[in-house]
């Protein structure tokens, strides 16, 4: 229940987990700053380079079909620190390309791994969330954020004191990888779906609220229903088919459901898509200051390399705040809510920036945009998490593949405009994506619609 303390376990894993998002984190985005000279060394445009970065994503959109049934075979915990390592390692061939095809493709192997990585490890984090049996998931996002802002910093200082491209690398692999490994040791041990099937003991509630309980939104603390008829219903499949691992097709594991559980099966697959729109448009907030940040800074005002590298470092600032925040606001607002507040300060700030351009409002829209998105991707995943009938990982491994077409769409489309007017003018895609978040927003928070507030 809220305010009871964890068992030692789950605080163990709750650091171990956070600590591999620190270091996902950290580990691509010290790279981030040293873009503009890899851009000059190849002798990118900006169309090339943004295709480069957009063609990227490919490899995560490939492997992260695949991400749910690795979870199956080895468990959350193995998986996201193995791919940790494998990502770790394909950063050194990105700090070190010398062409475009080379820069391509070894960010379309990093981002592969990456995929991996960051479903399976927030996958693990739901496992110990729902421990905790309270909102600890923008906590983990909010260490991510905070390795961001440390790699970016490291990024940015690096290039400052013209430390190769090469050592950055190396020193980033044998430093991230071996915290990576680390981390493994405080993950917790057994099945994936071990906290999905903790239930209350039969005895205390009749055969319909006993099947209920086995639905992800009872086990992470969403209460039980005044009538739990209706919703036991829509759960009695998913129980079977958290029983056989998962493997079963969801339309056997739910023979008892008839066209009700049809129904369902449908609106779940309308509210993954709406989840997976929804970070579509945060990634491509995210990606403006990601990839485009520091060569925004570079052009539009001559930034010096550290000054250009904190235009990444202001959206990764308040989206750590954000992040770190974001359990107590959404507890308080739901996820729903603070999305739409969000998108809004995301727009405003970011429309100021570029209709007034100088080094600081730059800063400010960027960190504008940073803390409108910030609770997204938790908000998102928990929920996909949460929908009833889908089997372990299922959900969040459909999001967070959606999540990816973001990352691939945006950059090239971002490159193609600022070669076509300006880099300023591009950047007004990102109210334009504040408007679509506003869209899909709705599809938030839709798992804990059992009893608890929505927002």
């Amino acid at each position: 229940m809220p305010g009871t303390a964890a068992a030692p376990e789950a605080q163990r894993a709750r650091w171990a987990v956070s600590a591999l998002f620190f270091l996902n984190g950290a580990s691509f985005c010290a790279i981030l700053p040293r873009y503009p000279e890899l851009v000059e060394s190849i002798g990118l445009s900006n169309t090339s380079f943004g295709l480069a970065v957009g063609l990227g994503p490919l490899g995560g959109l490939l492997a992260g079909l695949g991400a749910a049934a690795l979870m199956r075979r080895h468990g959350s915990a193995t998986v996201s620190v193995v791919a940790q390592l494998i990502a770790s390692t394909t950063h050194l061939l990105v700090y070190t390309s010398a062409s475009w095809l080379w820069l391509a493709a070894a960010l379309m192997v990093a981002t592969a791994a990456d995929s991996i990585t960051d479903i399976s490890m927030n996958a693990h984090g739901m496992r110990v969330e729902r421990r905790y049996r309270r909102s600890i998931m923008n906590s983990y996002h909010g260490w991510w954020s905070l390795g961001a802002v440390a790699g970016g910093l490291l990024g940015a200082t690096g290039a400052q004191l013209g430390l190769p491209l090469w050592a950055q690398g190396t020193i980033g692999l044998i430093g991230f990888g071996a915290a990576a490994l680390w981390a493994r040791r405080g993950m917790l041990p057994g099945d994936d779906t071990t906290e999905r099937a903790a239930t209350t003991p039969p005895s205390t509630l009749p055969p319909a609220a006993t099947a209920l309980t086995a639905s992800p939104s009872a086990a992470s603390g969403a209460e039980i229903p005044a009538d739990p008829r209706p919703a036991a219903e829509d759960a009695a499949g998913a129980a079977g088919d958290h029983e056989r691992s998962g493997a079963d097709d969801r339309g056997r594991a739910a023979a008892g459901g008839g066209r009700r559980w049809a129904g369902m099966s449908a609106r779940s697959l309308g509210l993954i898509l709406a989840l997976g729109m929804v970070l579509v448009f945060a990634g491509a907030t995210e990606d403006a200051g990601n990839t485009w940040g520091a060569l925004f800074m570079t052009e539009t005002f001559a930034a010096t390399p550290f000054l250009a590298g904190l235009a990444f470092v202001a959206l990764q600032g308040t989206q750590t705040v954000g992040r770190f925040l974001g359990d107590r606001i959404v507890d308080r607002l739901g996820d729903r809510r603070t999305a739409r507040l969000g998108a809004l300060i995301t727009a405003t700030g970011m429309s100021l920036a570029l209709l007034f351009p100088a080094p600081v409002t730059a800063l400010l829209g960027f960190a504008a945009a940073g803390w409108g998105v910030a609770t997204l991707f938790p908000a998102a995943f928990r929920t996909a998490d949460e929908l009833p009938g889908l089997p372990s990982g299922v959900g969040i491994t459909i999001v967070g593949w959606l999540a990816r077409l973001g990352f691939f769409i945006t950059p090239p489309l971002v490159g193609a405009l600022a070669d076509a007017f300006t880099l300023q003018r591009a950047l007004w895609v990102v109210p334009v994506y504040a408007v679509g978040i506003l869209l899909f927003s709705g599809a938030l928070d839709a798992g804990r619609r059992g009893g608890v507030r929505t927002g």
